[in-house]
């Protein structure tokens, strides 16, 4: 408990409202399952105060558990970065336990039943346990991938747009990504260095030859600004909620729901959206607000495609939309 305090100082208890999500909570909840469980099949099969072993053991598992709990709220409420000063590890030596030996004395070898909820409980356990085990090593294997290409999956992405907007507009440009290094092995030792500390410094990094700290950034713009001109003009002809699967929509709009946390817009009839991607049933774009009651926030996010109509004009320039957009 005093470790969860010292990570979630008092004045800043309102960031507990983290924890009301899904997220959270799941992930919460099989820490707490498995580590009861794994404790209790200690205690019935290997007794801590019967042998060294036992209580080497049943320690180790009280030490993984605090280490799970120590960094998974250290990830939450402080996040990545450096350790803060003064920070020491954490000690947890034999002094650190009290046992009650008179247990000992009273009953050697205590006999504890292990009926049939123990065992469905067990293995309900044991699921979450390897459940979790192959979704860590799955992105141990994803994390693994990026570093070796030096390339995270928000890079993969503008890369491929790169490729798209040079095709569709044919400029005869090169995108050259300028943090792969050239081999695997120069990627990697850019980020496992005997220091223990990355390359760079969080601003500047080592680029490939004939690139620049600026030319992802560069690249960036361009497309933004071509995600302006693709952009197409719709018009809400009937009214959306904005709820995350409307079940008024169409049983094929509710079951492809977009897989994501990005927001739902409500939509009202009349409503004028520029949309800029969009799948079978369902369309993102950002929905054009009046200027004279526009407060700079913008309004973005999913809504379903049969809830709008393509409007006749161009999403920026209100010109007639077979007007050939690769000229400009």
């Amino acid at each position: 408990m005093g470790m969860f305090c010292s990570i979630v100082r008092f004045e800043n208890l309102h960031e507990l409202k983290r924890l009301c999500h899904w997220g959270p909570i799941i992930a919460l909840s099989v820490i707490a399952i498995c580590s009861t469980m794994a404790m209790i099949d200690a205690v019935l099969w290997y007794w801590p105060l019967d042998t060294t072993g036992g209580s080497i053991n049943f320690i180790m598992l009280i030490n993984w558990t605090v280490m799970i709990l120590y960094n998974y709220f250290n990830a939450m409420f402080v996040g990545p970065g450096y350790v803060p000063i003064g920070w020491k590890p954490v000690s947890f030596g034999w002094s650190s336990v009290r046992i009650d030996m008179s247990a000992v004395k009273r009953d050697p070898r205590p006999i504890v039943p292990f009926g049939l909820s123990a065992f469905a409980a067990s293995l309900f356990a044991l699921g979450l346990a390897l459940g979790t085990t192959i979704a860590v090593g799955m992105l141990f294997v994803i994390q693994i991938k990026v570093i070796l290409r030096n390339k995270t999956s928000i890079e993969s992405w503008i890369e491929e747009k790169a490729k798209d907007r040079i095709q569709y507009y044919q400029t005869g440009e090169t995108f050259i990504f300028p943090y792969e290094l050239g081999s695997k092995w120069n990627n990697f030792k850019q980020v496992f260095t005997w220091s223990g500390n990355p390359e760079g410094d969080g601003l500047e990094w080592p680029v490939k030859e004939g690139c620049h700290q600026y030319s992802l950034t560069i690249e960036q713009l361009k497309q933004k600004t071509d995600k302006r001109v693709r952009s197409v003009r719709y018009q809400a002809k009937e009214d959306y909620s904005g709820a995350c699967c409307p079940l008024t929509k169409g049983l094929r709009t509710f079951f492809t729901t977009p897989c994501t946390e990005e927001p739902r817009i409500a939509l009202h009839k009349g409503d004028q959206i520029l949309a800029t991607r969009g799948l079978k049933h369902w369309m993102y774009g950002d929905k054009i607000i009046d200027s004279t009651t526009d407060d700079g926030k913008r309004i973005r996010g999913w809504f379903p495609r049969r809830c709008v109509e393509k409007c006749l004009y161009d999403g920026e320039t209100n010109q007639p939309l077979d007007r050939e957009k690769k000229t400009r």
